[in-house]
């Protein structure tokens, strides 16, 4: 697996916006993903691909992931939509995000199309990574599939609004809560796409939450998804990105905790540590199930850019 790399939030841009596009570069957001999809028109969607391309190769994006997402295979729009980005700033480009997928077979075609385009264009032939969107009945289903389709794959995303029209959910509020549901209506499809990510060794990221000036909400959307270990969220307004970047890292405690265990364990198994396979930390004991669960928090907040505010110390004698 390719080293972390953070996504705690995930800002969708309107490709036929040049402001929107111009703004989001000076933004604290993990990875920008300009858009195509929903957020273009059908006769915006030319324009925005030129905007797009204009606005990848102008630069000065910082460190933030560059992701485009096209149009899903069943329009007219996808083929053209990956060949004119890639092929016009296919250098400046991390990820391509692919919506609506239904099954494997559809993440297989953009890989194959990629590596055409890459090969036709002296682009490094599978550097360009893909999002998979799961938002229906059927994606949900083969998900699994999904996740192992293409070495290129690089995270999960939910797609909550149109996963709701597709099992006839009955609510227009995406990605919250319902009064008449005694528990989280999306518990069982958050941990679907969960052990999909997982097993493949991928990130798994939320979808939005469309009341965008409600920031408050937003954040116990957030947490629900962020304590099952998902590694970030969407977000469709600048005052989302904070309450993400805060809610998808770990506590500084928790941060300076989990790199203690792992230096702890890594001294105690040592010679000089007596070889142990189990050991105390003050009053917590620490073996090799405590080093995987404090290495996926020390890898969330070293890849958030945290930095210690402890250390340890070998015990005397």
């Amino acid at each position: 697996m390719a080293e972390l790399r953070s996504r705690r939030s995930n800002l969708a841009v309107p490709g036929s916006n040049p402001r929107f596009l111009e703004k989001a570069k000076g933004l604290p957001a993990d990875q920008v993903f300009l858009d195509l999809e929903d957020a273009c028109a059908p006769l915006a969607k030319p324009g925005a691909r030129k905007n797009i391309v204009a606005a990848l190769n102008e630069g000065g994006w910082g460190e933030k992931i560059r992701t485009v997402r096209v149009n899903d295979w069943t329009t007219e729009w996808t083929y053209r939509d990956v060949i004119e980005v890639v092929e016009g700033a296919g250098a400046d480009l991390d990820c391509i995000m692919l919506p609506k997928v239904v099954d494997a077979s559809q993440v297989a075609a953009l890989d194959l199309l990629l590596t055409q385009i890459e090969k036709a264009n002296g682009l490094e032939v599978g550097r360009i990574g893909i999002e998979a969107q799961i938002e229906t009945a059927q994606g949900l289903i083969n998900v699994n599939d999904i996740a192992f389709a293409s070495p290129r794959i690089e995270t999960i995303i939910f797609g909550p609004a149109d996963f709701m029209a597709s099992i006839n959910m009955k609510s227009l509020v995406v990605g919250a809560l319902h009064p008449d549901y005694p528990g989280d209506p999306f518990h069982y499809i958050l941990m679907q796409i969960l052990m999909a990510a997982r097993a493949r060794g991928v990130q798994a990221i939320d979808g939005p939450f469309l009341q965008v000036r409600d920031v408050d909400a937003f954040r116990e959307v957030a947490k629900r998804s962020a304590v099952l270990g998902f590694d970030g969220k969407w977000v469709l307004h600048p005052g989302q990105i904070d309450a993400a970047n805060e809610i998808y890292a770990p506590s500084q405690e928790d941060y300076d905790h989990a790199e203690l265990i792992l230096d702890a364990y890594d001294w105690y198994t040592s010679e000089a540590g007596g070889k142990k396979g189990s050991a105390m930390l003050g009053d917590e004991m620490i073996d090799e199930a405590s080093r995987k669960m404090a290495l996926v928090i020390a890898g969330k907040g070293r890849a958030a850019g945290m930095s210690r505010s402890s250390a340890f110390t070998p015990p005397e004698g």
